[in-house]
């Protein structure tokens, strides 16, 4: 969970706003925001849960996560010294330039930057 919550503060610029155990299900839950107005994410760990794995990339039913950002060249260039998977390097789609990355956990993000 820090690593998770320590990447979408360092790269996305969110701020951990809460975070608490759910005793039900043997849970930890963490709620980011900021970024942009509006913005929240929510993070869940399962504690018996030892190990997590991303279906391949075909098989996911859930795809990616998206952030807007300022200059996707100069963040993937962070991301990349940082240590993070980069599996798409930054190129034009129309007027955008993107990049996809990975959270610590295999989340697939796309980073866009409107033109």
């Amino acid at each position: 969970m820090e690593h998770s919550i320590g990447f979408y503060e360092r790269y996305f610029g969110m701020k951990l706003s809460s975070r608490r155990e759910i005793s039900q299900n043997k849970a930890e839950i963490a709620f980011l925001e900021g970024g942009s107005p509006g913005l929240a994410l929510e993070l869940t760990r399962y504690k018996a849960q030892a190990k997590f794995e991303q279906a391949p990339y075909e098989s996911r039913v859930f795809d990616h996560l998206a952030f807007t950002v300022p200059d996707c060249e100069k963040l993937v260039k962070e991301m990349k010294a940082g240590g993070v998977v980069v599996t798409d390097e930054p190129f034009m789609l129309g007027k955008s330039r993107i990049a996809f990355v990975e959270d610590p956990y295999g989340t697939l993000i796309e980073v866009i930057e409107r033109k």
